[in-house]
């Protein structure tokens, strides 16, 4: 029989999209990626697969979940399977230096940003600023990693100080600060390549932006409004921007963040693809649109359809 095979090594992350998969008897296997083994001489079990492979593995100490995760994937494309979010989305999600260059590549502006490997090259290019900028790590996830800079003094003493640590590639990104107007950024969702909502998120309290219920954090002052707010009849030029560069790089499921700046700049610097989805804000909005983890799971299941699948029994075999 063929299944939804769910590549993953965050079981938090996971569990609601199999609640979602069981509650439509669709046939479904675990694949937890944070150890294992495969056999490269044997061709793959039937059916397709969806890799939620997150760059933030490392903080989970699952460090090298991520190449264990490219490795079965390549195996899996090798025999032809059906790979949803395959090998290009797993580099585009280990690394915001290739995301960058794939932005920009489409089109797409991005802030300016530079690479640096060595402490005297962060420095060498926070001197390159001429006013705050930040530092993040190129291979992230959930925000991690980024810091607010005033100028080159404090990024030197940064390396010093407590709050220092060192990126798990080696690579620090030194990138322009981008003051918008109000403290919000926009995450567009986007499940099969179609664009699904828009989410309003307050930056008020940090970089810390992962939407999932698991990576809940202190909201602070409740008085202004929930952290993240579904926006109803969002337009944008972006929609259509980013389903072309969904489509070339071959990403199905993925949540591409934007911040606007004082000037009306639409600057694009990360993507999830794996997205996660935020429960409250989805229950609070009321236009009856689908929401995001039933969405994967009926899209898993048109998939699932395609390529042969004529119905069964839910089976969660590890």
């Amino acid at each position: 029989m063929s299944h939804i095979h769910v590549l993953f090594e965050n079981a938090e992350w996971s569990a609601p999209l199999e609640a979602e998969l069981v509650q439509r008897k669709l046939p479904y296997r675990l694949w937890d990626l944070s150890q294992g083994q495969f056999d490269l001489s044997t061709p793959p079990p039937e059916g397709i697969y969806y890799s939620r492979m997150s760059a933030s593995a490392h903080s989970r100490d699952h460090r090298f979940s991520p190449e264990y995760a490219d490795g079965m994937i390549q195996w899996l494309e090798g025999h032809g399977r059906r790979v949803i979010n395959g090998s290009r989305a797993i580099r585009l999600e280990l690394s915001k230096i290739a995301q960058y260059a794939a932005l920009q590549a489409a089109g797409i502006e991005t802030p300016r940003t530079c690479p640096a490997l060595g402490r005297a090259a962060a420095i060498a290019a926070g001197r390159s600023f001429s006013g705050p900028f930040i530092s993040k790590h190129n291979r992230g996830g959930k925000g991690l990693g980024v810091h607010l800079h005033d100028d080159v003094d404090a990024l030197d003493a940064w390396f010093d100080g407590p709050d220092y640590e060192a990126p798990v590639d080696g690579l620090l990104l030194i990138q322009e600060y981008i003051q918008a107007p109000e403290p919000i950024i926009h995450r567009l969702e986007f499940v099969g390549g179609e664009f699904l909502y828009a989410v309003r998120v307050d930056t008020r309290d940090g970089f810390q932006l992962c939407p999932a219920e698991a990576c809940a954090i202190d909201p602070g002052d409740n008085s202004r409004g929930p952290m993240f707010q579904i926006v109803e009849d969002f337009a944008s030029p972006l929609i259509e921007a980013f389903q072309k560069f969904l489509h070339a790089n071959q990403i199905q499921i993925a949540g591409i963040e934007f911040i606007m700046d004082g000037a009306g700049r639409a600057l694009t610097y990360d993507i999830n693809t794996n997205t996660n989805y935020n429960p409250d804000a989805e229950g609070r909005w009321t236009s009856g649109a689908p929401r995001g983890l039933p969405s994967v799971a009926a899209y898993l299941g048109r998939e699932l359809t395609a390529a042969g699948y004529s119905g069964g029994m839910v089976d969660a075999a590890q």
